[in-house]
């Protein structure tokens, strides 16, 4: 693990040698990856798109060092805390308004990991059911109230 943590922090500090990197590891194989810098917007881009695709990359570097599956979680200056918050909020308001209506809600298209995090927050809700539509780019999420089985 020392080996995989010291490659990483080489990774980022090729980058920006000011940049702080912690790490936490989870029982389920996943490495946390807290990156902290001045200027986040590097690895963050459009929509958190490079930070994405850095995960990827680290996933690839990670890979040839591990022969067990470890799972990288990247994270540069709590955006995706904040997004992960924020998604929380939109979905339980908008679950509330399907409740309420009966009418159901599209979301713009979205990641595959804002999507789950919709997913997840709403699935203890019994009238409620989630569902992707889409291909690719375009999927997006639904909302829609549970029909009532007669």
């Amino acid at each position: 693990m020392e080996e995989i943590k010291k490659a990483i922090k080489d990774f980022f500090y090729f980058i920006d040698e000011d940049i702080k990197v912690d790490f936490c590891l989870q029982e389920d194989t996943s490495l946390c990856v807290d990156v902290k810098m001045k200027d986040p917007q590097i690895l963050i881009g459009e929509k958190g798109q490079t930070l994405v695709e850095t995960e990827k990359l680290l996933k690839t570097l990670v890979r040839k060092k591990v022969e067990s599956p470890l799972f990288i979680y990247l994270d540069v200056n709590d955006y995706r805390r904040r997004k992960k918050e924020y998604l929380i909020t939109i979905a339980k308001e908008a679950g509330e308004e399907v409740s309420l209506t009966g009418i159901e809600k599209k979301f713009p298209p979205m990641s595959p990991f804002e999507r789950r995090i919709i997913h997840t927050t709403l699935a203890e809700i019994e009238d409620l059911v989630t569902e992707s539509i889409g291909e690719g780019r375009e999927r997006r999420l639904v909302i829609k109230k549970k029909r009532e089985e007669k």
